[in-house]
C-alpha cells in the first residue's frame, strides 16, 4: 500500500523559488566580478552592508539601543558585524544612486529625438558645428549652458557617438543609441543604473504582490523558444524598431511633464526609468530536416521552464 504524497508546503515552495531567483541573479554577479577581476571579499562585503541597511530600513523608528539586536536577529548576522556596519555606514554614508544623465547624454538624446533636429526622413539631421540656427553649438546650447558646447562635442566624439568632418566642420551621429564605446566606467553606470532600477520594480512588485496589494510598476516581458539563429537575427530590426518609435513617443511628454513641474515648490523629486531590453541565446547549426510525418507541431518547452506572462 502505498504513502499518500505529502502535500507540499507552501513556505517552503516559497522559499525554494526564493533561493531559485537569487541564484540566477548572484550567478550574474559572480559572472561580471570575476570578469573583471573583483574577488569575493568585497562584493561579500557589500551584501553584508546592504542587508544591514535593508534591516533598519524594515524596522523604521527603533530605539538606538535595540537597533543592532533587531537587525542581528533578521540578517542572521552578529551583533559584532552588524556594529562594523552600522558604524562604517555612519562614517561613509553610502552614495546616492546617479538619477541624472551626463550633459553629454542629454544633448545626444535632444538631438537623436527632438522632431526640429530630424531631417525629412526622420533621421537626426547633420549639422554645421558652429553658427545660428540648426548647429551643434545652437544645439548644445538649448540643453545646457553649464557645459561650453566644444567639450560636449569632444566628450560625444571621445564614446564614438559623434562623427566630426573636420574639412566640412560638420557633426552627425554615428549612433542610435547611447551606449559607451569603450568607456568602461560609463558602461557599468549605465548597467547599475537600468538593471537596478529594474530589478528595483520587479522587487516592489512582488512585495507588492505579497502583501495583496497589486502591482506598482509596469513589467512585462514576451518570451519564445524554439527558434534558430537565423530567427533571432531577423528579430532584431523590428525590436530596435520598436524602441525608437517609443523613444520618440515619449521622450517629447517627459520633457514636457518636466518643463511643467519645474516650476512648483518645492521641486518634485519623483523620477521614472523607462527602458526595453532583448536577451536572446544562441541557437545550434540547424540539423536536417525530418520527414513530414515527423516533424513537430508544437515546440516543446525546455525541461524546468514554465512559460512567462
Amino acid at each position: 500500500m502505498e504513502t499518500p504524497a505529502t502535500p507540499s508546503d507552501p513556505a517552503q515552495a516559497d522559499a525554494d523559488a526564493l533561493r531559485e531567483a537569487l541564484a540566477g541573479l548572484v550567478a550574474q554577479v559572480a559572472r561580471l566580478a570575476v570578469a573583471r577581476g573583483l574577488p569575493a571579499a568585497p562584493v561579500e562585503e557589500m551584501l553584508r552592508a546592504a542587508f544591514v541597511d535593508a534591516a533598519a530600513a524594515a524596522h523604521p523608528g527603533l530605539p538606538e539601543h535595540r537597533k543592532v539586536s533587531r537587525i542581528a536577529t533578521t540578517t542572521g548576522l552578529n551583533r559584532r558585524e552588524v556594529t562594523r556596519l552600522v558604524q562604517l555606514r555612519a562614517a561613509s554614508p553610502q552614495a546616492r544612486p546617479r538619477v541624472h544623465t551626463s550633459p553629454a547624454g542629454q544633448v545626444f538624446a535632444h538631438w537623436r529625438n527632438q522632431p526640429a533636429w530630424r531631417d525629412a526622413d526622420g533621421q537626426p539631421k547633420r549639422l554645421p558645428r558652429l553658427g545660428e540656427g540648426d548647429s551643434f553649438e545652437t544645439l548644445a546650447q538649448q540643453v545646457t549652458r553649464d557645459v561650453h558646447p566644444r567639450s560636449l562635442l569632444d566628450e560625444l566624439v571621445r564614446l564614438g557617438l559623434v562623427r566630426w568632418d573636420l574639412a566640412a566642420d560638420t557633426v552627425a551621429l554615428a549612433s542610435d543609441a547611447f551606449v559607451a564605446r569603450g568607456d568602461a566606467v560609463r558602461q557599468l553606470g549605465f548597467l547599475g543604473d537600468n538593471v537596478g532600477d529594474h530589478l528595483r520594480a520587479a522587487v516592489d512588485n512582488v512585495l507588492a504582490g505579497a502583501a495583496g496589494e497589486g502591482t506598482r510598476h509596469f513589467e512585462q516581458a514576451a518570451f519564445a523558444w524554439g527558434l534558430s539563429a537565423a530567427s533571432l537575427q531577423a528579430l532584431q530590426p523590428a525590436i530596435r524598431a520598436q524602441w525608437q518609435a517609443l523613444v520618440q513617443q515619449l521622450v517629447p511628454l517627459l520633457r514636457e511633464r518636466v518643463e511643467a513641474d519645474a516650476a512648483a515648490e518645492p521641486t518634485p523629486s519623483g523620477r521614472i526609468r523607462i527602458g526595453l531590453y532583448a536577451y536572446q541565446e544562441g541557437a545550434e547549426p540547424a540539423a536536417p530536416a525530418a520527414p513530414a510525418a515527423a516533424v513537430r507541431r508544437r515546440v516543446p518547452r525546455p525541461a524546468g521552464r514554465k512559460p512567462r506572462e
